[in-house]
């Protein structure tokens, strides 16, 4: 019975020690919890703005860095324009899709 108590006992301690402690490289780098702003417009976008972001029913986002900035965009993105709604992405998707929008001229 000992044999079996001390077994249970250490085996649960390294189950437990291997489980704890968390993922701290995950909390030290900052892109491994951030959006992908390009994979959410792809995934959110193509619909209406088509799929290589062209324009289709909607105007073309693959050069709109040069005409807005990542505020507008994400003013745009939040509160909607013309026939877009607003709330489409929210959040943190929402900032990094903004972001990646920016930079396409």
């Amino acid at each position: 019975m000992k044999k079996a108590m001390l077994t249970l006992v250490f085996g649960s301690a390294i189950f437990l020690a291997a489980c704890g402690g968390g993922n701290k490289e995950a909390t030290n780098n900052e892109s491994a919890t951030a959006p992908d702003g390009e994979a959410i417009a792809m995934k959110s976008c193509v619909t209406c703005h088509g799929g290589e972001l062209q324009g289709a029913n909607g105007p073309a986002l693959n050069n709109v860095g040069s005409r807005l900035s990542e505020s507008e965009i994400l003013d745009i993105i939040n509160n909607g324009k013309g026939g877009m709604p607003g709330g489409i992405v929210k959040g943190a998707d929402a900032e990094a899709v903004a972001k990646w929008l920016a930079t396409q001229k």
